[in-house]
């Protein structure tokens, strides 16, 4: 029942914030809609704030779904990109009314989830240390969260097919390539 109220609670936020900003957009305003009181509320998420990261946070999961691996990442990340798009009035709503820290908090969350995953798989059998594999992760999940912020900044603009194909031809061989090199280096 949980997920099915904060579900709710994400559309009726949804459905809130293609009449008005997110800054005008009170927890009465969003109880009212769902249909629920404002204990409910705050029985699920401390703040808007709260949900608007766990609706994130949510979508973004959905989208990226099992694409997770190697051979998988670059549909995982174009899927990301599509569900932003999709819902691109939200997206702009919440980029314009909370810090770029925010926003950045929650892209690098998701991204270094997705590459860890990639170099994780690919350094089986290697030995790199967490730490090596970690700063892989890192390159990559700042580089992907820039070209994002770059877009939505850029009203979405570009087809997302572009920006990862362009990405792919970067990243292809180069985590391996890297985790061979900490690999040489640690034996």
């Amino acid at each position: 029942m949980t997920q099915v109220t904060k579900r709710a609670l994400e559309e009726s936020l949804k459905h809130l914030l293609l009449k008005k900003p997110l800054t005008k957009i009170t927890i009465k305003d969003i109880a009212e809609d769902c249909g629920i009181n404002r204990m409910t509320f705050y029985y699920h998420f401390k703040d808007i704030y709260d949900l608007v990261e766990w609706s994130c946070v949510e979508d973004a999961q959905k989208a990226l779904g099992n694409n997770r691996h190697y051979d998988s990442w670059e549909t995982g990340l174009l899927d990301i990109f599509k569900a932003v798009r999709e819902n691109k009035p939200f997206i702009m709503n919440v980029y314009h009314s909370v810090s770029r820290e925010q926003i950045e908090r929650y892209l690098y969350q998701l991204t270094y989830q997705l590459m860890i995953d990639v170099v994780e798989e690919k350094a089986i059998g290697l030995m790199v240390n967490n730490k090596q594999k970690e700063f892989i992760a890192d390159f990559y999940k700042y580089a992907l969260v820039g070209l994002m912020l770059d877009w939505i900044k850029n009203d979405m603009k570009e087809k997302p097919e572009d920006i990862v194909e362009r990405l792919a031809i970067l990243v292809h061989g180069n985590i391996v390539s890297a985790l061979n090199h900490y690999h040489q280096k640690n034996n």
